[in-house]
């Protein structure tokens, strides 16, 4: 991972913090809760989602595995072998979906572990690396292509498409677009439960996206939402966005800043909300797996 984090830290100061209490200035994050270490001792975690119950599933990307926080608190492994996953997300049949750039493919598990690789190239060639990805509810994928070079690949580490570029997949997996081919290079993802807006950070531009969604999966109206980028993203109930890297910084429905949670690690990578009632904010962060107790819950 070490390629992509002199990417992260040439866009970003990333001082070490402190303090692992919320800097907050408004009610989004429970009466004091603190920044709380779940797991340590790993090589770099990200891709944090959540199942049905609850549970939440991460990577431990340079080590290739998955794992999963469960809703009792116990740390498991899933998989040994997802290959590279990065980026991860559950479909509405509870169906575990990765980005696994060993070979730059999607990969789908069922609950126990076996795999389907739903795409392995686009055009005949292989893709960059699938980085990060979001289901919509009629079972359309959308993701992101960006190029870090991986020292355990066998292919060229040069870009194997023509750029870097966010792609859409039908829901009957047949067919692969090309939706955006303007960003310089995407990488985290989220879209809103009703499946009407799609968010896109476009880390090396220093900005996010939003986009409508159209009936067919098509984008339109794509208009900035901050000047910031992230390298992965969620959202709450109440359609706040949470964007991270130095931290996690939250930003309003308009695109404004409302609340900052700084993180005791070099590189915060991606977070989610989990939990029996969807509650407490997990976030993956270098070496560790952190969690915080929110007052408003995330969305599935």
């Amino acid at each position: 991972m070490k390629q992509k984090l002199v990417i992260y830290f040439c866009l970003f100061i990333s001082p070490i913090c402190s303090t692992m209490y919320a800097q907050t200035g408004g009610n989004l994050i429970a009466p004091d809760a603190k920044v709380e270490k779940l797991a340590e001792g790993f090589s770099f975690t990200e891709g944090p989602a959540v199942d049905h119950q609850g549970n939440v599933y991460f990577t431990d990307q340079p080590n290739d595995r998955i794992l999963i926080w469960s809703v009792d608190g116990k740390l498991s492994t899933f998989h040994e072998k997802p290959g590279r996953a990065n980026g991860l997300y559950f479909d509405k049949q509870n169906r575990l979906i990765s980005c696994s750039d060993l070979d730059n493919e999607l990969w789908r598990f069922d609950a126990n572990g076996n795999h389907t690789v739903i795409l392995k190239d686009f055009n005949g060639k292989k893709l960059n690396g699938p980085n990060d990805l979001w289901v919509h509810p009629n079972g359309g994928i959308y993701f992101t292509d960006p190029l870090y070079a991986r020292n355990y690949w066998t292919r060229s580490p040069e870009m194997q498409q023509e750029g870097q570029y966010l792609y859409y997949v039908t829901p009957d997996l047949q067919s692969v677009k090309r939706i955006d081919t303007e960003l310089e290079q995407p990488n985290g993802i989220i879209g809103s439960p009703d499946g009407k807006l799609l968010y896109v950070a476009d880390i090396r531009a220093r900005k996010t996206y939003v986009y409508d969604i159209r009936p067919d999966g098509a984008l339109a109206n794509k208009r900035l939402f901050t000047a910031m980028g992230s390298d992965g993203m969620t959202m709450d109930e109440k359609g706040n966005i949470y964007l991270t890297g130095r931290g996690v910084t939250i930003f309003n429905p308009a695109g404004e800043q409302i609340e900052q949670i700084p993180v005791e690690a070099n590189w915060t990578a991606n977070v989610c909300f989990g939990g029996k009632d969807m509650q407490t904010l997990f976030i993956t962060a270098s070496q560790y797996l952190y969690s915080l107790r929110m007052n408003v819950k995330g969305v599935r």
